[in-house]
């Protein structure tokens, strides 16, 4: 999915730029506060809100000094493969400059913004500069086959040498002319320098459920073989949605690098008349006529013709149907996914950047609104879903079945989403039976991905000092779902054990007890002085820590948004620098006496 840029503006000088570039590409402002009039979301800090975008994989394009995107991107430079776009331009409009990701949309970005605003793009890519293309980012519908050998080839054609092309490719035409280099643009397999493929091929394939992968892939792979096509040259992967979740398929895309895309039974059926092979066998199975040629054909399009008609082996089989020109849209339907996101305490810096790729990504967010609220600039302009607290299990339920309509949904948690979250909740949802509750057929073949966040826990123990240093657990004192009886067994369990305890869900407004039973069952066990860490709204503006002694420990002072540390026997609370630091040794002490003596 193409991502949206943002277009930031720092001042009122910019103000004007900046939403003539917003109306060009449909994209929207976002404006310093108190410094911008009109904007469609608002942020406080221009660094930090250019380093969460970047760090999502939004491209930014910011009407500012350049200086200021460069300082708040570089930390998180890394592989200029995979980083977004970035470009600045002057408050009047002026000068377009694409700082990052040249070759990944800015220099096209930036070419569109200065026609648009009548100014100059300050291109400085070697290639788009020199030779009017750039070899390694070809046009929409093509595929570079061997992507490490372009700068090479630029590099030789920088310094004076020709190329000849075999095949019909428009925007290469600009190269200079000679022998000493070649350069391949058609549908076949080529040991050219640089060798690229117009994308005509839609690959159709069926099997069997639970089909071997390698029977798959070794089928289609014997096919292109035979017929002397490329591989670059595929578009995407077809099938029937009953075949969404299929191993086989899935695997063989991602191999494929190309995306993989579903369709109905009546869609496919709807091809019938072109079908070189029907077989009433198969609609008796499932609806239509053929999946493989059928699907190959539904992608393609109304012009399409079966390049390779059906072949099959034992379980399954495979057709490749043929456009008349590169293929820049998707038909059908992905397989849908559903990403389940922690995204920390809130802030930010606290979120992981896959976490914040995934929000991005994500067409509809779902989650309890303050969690999606804490997202910030990340979830303007998505759909969102909100559920209210208490509403756990409608709110997995629903994010399963948007899913299954081929959407890219993200179920927003706070913490980690596997730690008293709803991730476990869409496990057990997708775990039922239909019929006791369950979800959909179509919710069970979507893509469910976990991304881990920082929990409570962990952000207590930053902020205290090292207190999980040792053995540990948590413990949620929430009889809503836990029975009480197997909540007070584990306190006696986990206070004889000795470990550092983490208290999550300590009290709400009717529950009151728990908590200071708790405290009465560690007392039993562990010295009166132990420390204990209160710590709330972690990460947040709000956020409070304080320390107690467990026999101090007061349920009228935590609220349920509290996590409560209790270290063990051996837990410490020293005045250390610039404050209390608590920590709970492992016994690196002992092991150096010992190695001493």
């Amino acid at each position: 999915m193409a991502l949206t840029p943002a277009v930031l503006c720092l001042n009122r000088a910019g103000e004007a730029t900046a939403h003539r570039i917003a109306k060009l590409l449909d994209a929207p402002v976002h404006g310093r506060e108190s410094r911008v009039d009109v904007a469609d979301f608002f942020f406080a800090n221009a660094l930090d809100h250019a380093r969460t975008l970047f760090a999502a994989g939004t491209p930014v394009i910011g009407v500012c000094a350049s200086g200021i995107l460069i300082r708040a991107v570089a930390p998180l430079l890394a592989n200029k493969t995979m980083e977004p776009p970035v470009l600045s331009v002057s408050d009047n409009g002026a000068v377009v400059v694409p700082l990052l990701g040249g070759h990944r949309g800015a220099n096209r970005l930036a070419v569109k913004i200065a026609e648009g605003l009548q100014s100059v793009a300050a291109v400085t890519t070697a290639g788009d500069v020199a030779l009017g293309v750039a070899l390694d980012e070809p046009p929409a519908g093509w595929g570079l086959a061997n992507p490490e050998a372009a700068k090479g080839v630029m590099a030789q054609l920088l310094s004076g040498a020709g190329v000849t092309i075999d095949g019909e490719a428009d925007w290469l035409s600009g190269l200079p002319k000679g022998s000493d280099l070649t350069i391949s643009a058609g549908i076949t397999p080529s040991d050219a320098d640089l060798q690229f493929h117009p994308q005509r091929l839609t690959l159709g394939v069926g099997c069997a459920r639970n089909c071997p992968p390698e029977e798959l892939a070794e089928l289609v792979d014997k096919t292109l073989a035979d017929v002397g096509l490329a591989k670059g040259a595929i578009h995407s992967l077809n099938t029937l949605e009953l075949k969404a979740d299929e191993p086989a398929m899935i695997d063989l895309a991602k191999a494929l690098d190309v995306p993989m895309r579903v369709f109905t039974a009546a869609e496919l059926e709807a091809e019938t008349p072109r079908l070189a092979t029907p077989s009433d066998v198969v609609f008796a199975e499932v609806g239509c006529h053929g999946v493989s040629e059928a699907a190959a054909l539904a992608q393609g399009g109304a012009e399409a013709v079966l390049e390779v008609t059906k072949r099959k082996t034992a379980n399954a089989t495979c057709a490749i149907a043929i456009a008349p020109a590169p293929l820049t849209e998707l038909r059908g339907r992905s397989r849908g996914k559903l990403s389940i996101i922690g995204i920390g305490p809130g802030q930010h810096s606290w979120r992981t950047p896959e976490a914040s790729k995934l929000v991005q990504e994500a067409e509809e967010l779902v989650g309890y609104g303050l969690y999606i609220d804490l997202l910030g600039p990340l979830a303007y302009g998505k759909t969102r879903s909100d559920f209210p607290l208490g509403g756990e299990e409608d709110r997995c339920r629903y994010a399963l079945e948007q899913a299954a309509q081929g959407k890219t949904v993200a179920l927003i948690c706070s913490g980690d989403a596997g730690i008293y979250a709803m991730g476990a909740l869409v496990f057990e949802l997708l775990d039922r039976a239909s019929d006791e509750m369950g979800v959909s057929d179509a919710a069970h073949r979507v893509e469910v991905v976990s991304t881990p966040g920082v929990s409570a826990l962990q952000g207590a123990a930053a902020r205290a000092g090292a207190p999980l240093g040792h053995d540990f657990c948590a413990i949620s004192l929430s009889d809503l779902l836990t029975p009480r009886e197997d909540i007070v067994k584990r306190l006696h369990a986990a206070a004889k054990g000795d470990f550092v305890i983490a208290f999550y869900n300590p009290v709400s407004m009717r529950r009151r007890t728990l908590l200071a039973e708790a405290r009465d069952i560690l007392l039993q066990h562990r010295p009166a002085d132990t420390p204990v860490m209160l710590a709330s709204s972690l990460g947040r503006p709000e956020e409070h820590v304080r320390y107690r002694k467990l026999s101090e420990l007061e349920v009228d002072e935590v609220d349920m948004l509290t996590v409560v540390l209790v270290g063990s026997s051996h837990t410490k609370l020293a005045q250390l620098g610039e404050g209390p630091r608590m920590y709970t040794p492992r016994g690196y002490a002992r092991k150096i006496d010992g190695d001493l003596a």
